[in-house]
């Protein structure tokens, strides 16, 4: 059996947008006062600015943290566990109501599509007191997938 060979694929913004606009599984990475890194899992997607948008509370490390240092990384995940990724740094501006309430509109149409009622959606996140992270990307990885390298797939295949 061909065993599966590890790829990177290097594209422009628009093609990084473009395979991050169907994703919505991402590691979001801000830094600790202590200068480790923070990892949270969470759902995202891209506004119409081209930024990768995350929801989330005031109080909660990662708004907290980009706050104070808006240098992030965002790795956006396939659905799949071993489906093509990419890595993307960027700067994060953290939006507080009642300045987040249209970028939450934003946000949920982005993932999610038209809402049912939106006075109703916008009563809850004023409620909840949400906040909304934006990542402005300024550089990328290439899109990767996982497996061998090409010449140790290459020598396990030669195996009888």
């Amino acid at each position: 059996m061909a065993r599966s060979i590890a790829t990177t694929t290097t594209v422009d913004l628009a093609g990084l947008l473009d395979f991050v606009r169907p994703r919505h599984h991402l590691l979001l990475v801000t830094t600790r006062q202590d200068g480790r890194p923070q990892v949270s899992p969470v759902s995202g997607g891209v506004d119409d600015a081209g930024r990768i948008v995350v929801s989330t509370y005031p109080d909660r490390a990662k708004a907290r943290n980009a706050e104070r240092d808006p240098r992030v990384s965002v790795c956006v995940l396939s659905d799949e566990w071993d489906g093509p990724w990419v890595q993307v740094d960027g700067t994060a501006e953290v939006l507080h109501m009642p300045e987040a309430e249209d970028a939450l509109v934003d946000y949920f149409r982005c993932i999610a599509g038209e809402h049912p009622d939106w006075d109703e959606y916008r009563a809850a996140m004023r409620l909840q007191g949400k906040s909304l992270i934006r990542v402005t990307p300024e550089r990328w990885g290439p899109l990767a997938t996982g497996g061998f390298p090409a010449d140790v797939a290459a020598r396990l295949d030669a195996q009888p």
